[in-house]
């Protein structure tokens, strides 16, 4: 699914509610641009700036921001009335972050040169992700050459009255955020509005010289959800949002040692053998733990780290995961868990289904974030 990652809040009701919203959205997926037409006409606006204050919010400043990757600091003010903006609201850990960067990549390196400005403002949900070596590492992973925003404390999070993981802001040559996309899908519309708003900047700068591409990018990602079925919600296993903690106590920290239920309920979590529970993690504590859930989907991707590296094995359905493994998982069913990141554990060949998850821990000291299902 498209992991819309919740902005903190103080009660679990509340996340629960913003979980429902952004599973919801999940169920945009990715556009097979091959098909488009690329004789679409491009509309270019013509609103003045005062019509255009009735109708959109201006941009708001990047806020307080911990650093910059590929760029020296600079504010949108300094390029409002020169470029196009895409900002673009990510954390290097979600999933459903990562399937939109093929886009958004393709767009940098195609409009860039006409007058578009993409700028990624990286939002952390775990404290890992706001090591700068870390998010480094992913901009080189992901291909990303156009500037990332470090925003640690969610400056700019706030300032743009965001909630979700990703999401894309349009600003215009007038600095007026002009359109609005959260999480995955809508590529098509996304870019033919990258389109218009390039026209328009282009023909108020007189630059009448630009070779203007109406295509648009002809890109696909394997893994976005090309379905409808329901599919489990994001599941997190530290104390702060451990809300379905099926053999524990939710919001609890500390030492805990558990024992298998008889019944396992869908969309819940289990945990069997010593382990320590933290605020954002749980940790197993000797290296003979094991998790289990039954879950709705095709594909499991799990947050996790370990600081000494660490094996777990996954089984499916009480089978080992043969086929269905995930592209972590090596020809033994087995997953090496070290970096602090997304781990693709499941990718049933068959489709979406329900299915019983099994992980046994054969290190201690991994340390378990989040499940999220496609």
């Amino acid at each position: 699914m498209f992991k819309n990652r919740k902005l903190i809040t103080l009660g679990i009701v509340a996340i629960l509610i913003v979980g429902a919203i952004a599973f919801l959205q999940s169920r945009k997926t990715a556009v097979d641009v091959n098909a488009i037409s690329d004789s679409a006409e491009i509309v270019i606006p013509e609103l003045s700036e005062s019509e255009k204050a009735e109708m959109y919010d201006r941009a708001r400043e990047i806020t307080n921001p911990a650093g910059f990757i590929n760029s020296e600091p600079f504010q949108l003010r300094d390029v409002i009335g020169k470029k196009v903006i895409l900002l673009d609201v990510w954390t290097y850990s979600c999933i459903n972050c990562q399937r939109t960067l093929p886009y958004i990549t393709a767009w940098d390196e195609k409009y860039r040169d006409e007058g578009l400005l993409i700028v990624g403002i990286h939002s952390p949900e775990f404290e890992f992700e706001k090591k700068r070596e870390n998010v480094l590492a992913a901009v080189e992973q992901f291909g990303i050459e156009y500037p990332v925003v470090l925003d640690n404390d969610f400056g700019t999070w706030h300032a743009y009255r965001n909630s979700y993981w990703p999401r894309k802001y349009l600003i215009d040559i007038d600095g007026f955020v002009v359109y609005d996309h959260i999480g995955e899908g809508a590529y098509q519309e996304t870019e033919r509005k990258i389109q218009e708003l390039l026209a328009e900047r282009a023909q108020k700068l007189g630059e009448t010289d630009v070779a203007y591409q109406q295509e648009v990018s002809a890109i696909t990602v394997p893994e976005a959800i090309t379905d409808t079925m329901p599919r489990s919600p994001e599941t997190y296993f530290g104390a702060w949002r451990n809300a379905t903690f099926g053999n524990g106590s939710p919001g609890v920290q500390g030492g805990m040692r558990l024992v298998q239920p008889k019944k396992i309920e869908k969309n819940m979590f289990y945990l069997v053998g010593s382990w320590n529970i933290y605020r954002e993690y749980a940790e197993n504590a000797t290296g003979n733990e094991r998790l289990i859930y039954r879950y709705t989907g095709d594909k499991v991707f799990m947050v996790a780290s370990s600081e000494n590296g660490g094996t777990v094995r996954i089984l499916q359905d009480g089978e080992p995961i043969g086929d269905a493994a995930g592209a972590d998982v090596d020809t033994n069913g087995r997953v090496h868990i070290q970096e602090e990141g997304l781990y693709k554990l499941i990718d049933n060949p068959d489709g979406a289904g329900e299915h019983e998850l099994e992980i046994e821990f054969e290190d201690p000291g991994i340390h378990i974030f989040t499940f999220t299902f496609g």
